[in-house]
């Protein structure tokens, strides 16, 4: 099965994992502190942020948190226990480096303390969590023939996905006990994949029966750049196996249309999490007050929420402070015919929904503030191209639905290029450039050249 290349994989039960181990760290700390210093103490606050860092790091390298549910109870166990040894480790080089023995933990207590707490987490608590935590992603199976029966029910297995629906090939038909939707043909894969947001497209047929059908299959998921997955068997084998046989553990190659670079999408999703929260934190005298203004100058709530589409369609609530008035989409249809963005866009300079407070944070994009929310939540990350609204994404052209194979943010090429200056098309270039060339050192080079974009409010209207 494809697995999200990531630091997290989807859903409550890893962000709660996560949450969890780190703050019995800090127990694990305290407990084994008892007796020489206080949780108070600054040597106490330093060397539990080293240990967390470091347990990041390591959880990282091992992908610890990603795709957990389908890892078996004593794999997790087993990576559990590393993690912990090598947190210990840590903690030894830390406190050989450390002058005063009587200023830090004590190292032996934290392991023989953190290390069973740790493993029965992990069994009570993770696994009960896992195994009861609905389905967060969808896939689309092609062929409604004994392989994708028997590929949709290995999906509902595992636990993680679920099967959105079928399509049959053009000599199936479609049997009676099938346990699904059939939602039209494979010819029909395209339209479909403009109105159902799928994760993932098995193509489960015969290379000698559909191999032009799969062929088109193929193409239209790379046009879409949707993550796709072929049989790995074409021939029966009764003896013989593969290789690295839990690449194929479902019986199929998966296949990914932009660059898989997994270490540094880790190191992105952890740089998301801990510069969104702390950027919260720090931002938020800011933040309370633009809220008192939004509240005080004009009527409605403070917040905007507008349904966006993100990575492979999948659609959230886009968190902004309201900078219009709050009949704004009512009043677009008659605006229209004002419109200076080209394409599906609607961008206009002067526009007479934006309130007098609005005006200003829109300009220095104090109104996107409220979208570090969405980062830590996991909708969106801080560098990425910009969520479209529904009307957008139902006027793209397929090559340019491309742009939603990653996941959305906060700024992005178009946001350092003039914004509103450049065509509609010109944008959805830039999006495709980025995502083609994406590293983590281009999404550094973007933040930096996103802050005197944001201060001199250049291209924004």
């Amino acid at each position: 099965m494809m697995r999200h290349r990531g630091f997290l994989s989807p859903g409550f039960s890893s962000r709660l994992n996560l949450v969890v181990d780190l703050l019995w760290l800090f127990g694990a700390l305290a407990l084994s502190s008892w007796g020489r210093m206080s949780p108070g103490h600054p040597t106490f606050f330093s060397v539990g942020f080293c240990l967390m860092f470091a347990w990041l790091f390591g959880s990282v390298i091992l992908r610890y948190y990603d795709s957990a549910a389908e890892r078996a109870l004593l794999d997790q166990l087993a990576l559990l226990s590393l993690l912990s040894l090598c947190s210990t480790v840590f903690l030894l080089i830390v406190d050989s480096l450390v002058k005063d023995e009587s200023a830090f933990p004590h190292v032996l207590p934290f392991a023989f303390i953190y290390w069973p707490g740790s493993l029965l987490i992990c069994i009570i608590i993770r696994r009960f969590v896992v195994k009861r935590e609905a389905p967060i992603d969808e896939v689309l199976i092609l062929g409604v023939g004994a392989m994708g029966r028997i590929t949709s029910e290995d999906i509902q297995k595992r636990g993680r996905r679920h099967v959105v629906g079928f399509l049959n090939f053009k000599d199936e038909s479609v049997p009676e006990n099938l346990k699904g939707v059939v939602l039209g043909h494979a010819a029909d894969l395209e339209s479909i994949l403009q109105t159902v947001a799928v994760g993932e497209v098995y193509i489960a047929g015969n290379t000698l029966r559909h191999g032009q059908e799969m062929q088109e299959a193929i193409r239209v998921c790379e046009r879409f750049g949707l993550p796709f997955a072929l049989p790995a068997y074409s021939f029966r084998l009764d003896r013989a196996r593969p290789v690295e046989a839990k690449l194929l553990s479902d019986g199929y190659i998966h296949y990914i249309s932009v660059s898989s670079k997994p270490v540094q999408m880790a190191f992105k999703r952890v740089c998301d999490i801990a510069g969104s929260f702390s950027a919260l934190v720090v931002l938020s005298p800011l933040l309370l007050v633009v809220a008192l203004l939004v509240k005080l100058t004009s009527r409605g709530p403070i917040l905007f929420k507008q349904v966006r589409v993100g990575v492979h369609g999948k659609k959230f609530n886009m968190l902004k402070f309201r900078s219009m008035v709050t009949d704004a989409e009512a009043l677009k249809a008659s605006l229209a015919h004002m419109n200076e963005q080209t394409g599906p866009v609607f961008k206009m300079k002067n526009d007479p929904r934006v309130t007098a407070i609005g005006r200003f944070i829109r300009r220095y994009s104090i109104d996107e503030l409220p979208q570090l929310i969405n980062v830590l939540r996991g909708d969106m990350s801080i560098v990425g191209p910009r969520p479209p609204v529904l009307p957008e994404v139902a006027q793209y052209e397929s090559w340019q639905r491309r742009r939603l194979s990653v996941r959305p943010g906060l700024t992005c090429l178009w946001q350092v290029s003039g914004r509103n200056q450049i065509s509609f098309e010109e944008w959805m270039y830039l999006d495709m450039q980025y995502i083609d060339h994406w590293s983590l050192k281009n999404d550094i080079n973007l933040i930096l050249k996103t802050i005197p974009v944001v201060f001199t409010g250049k291209g924004a209207s």
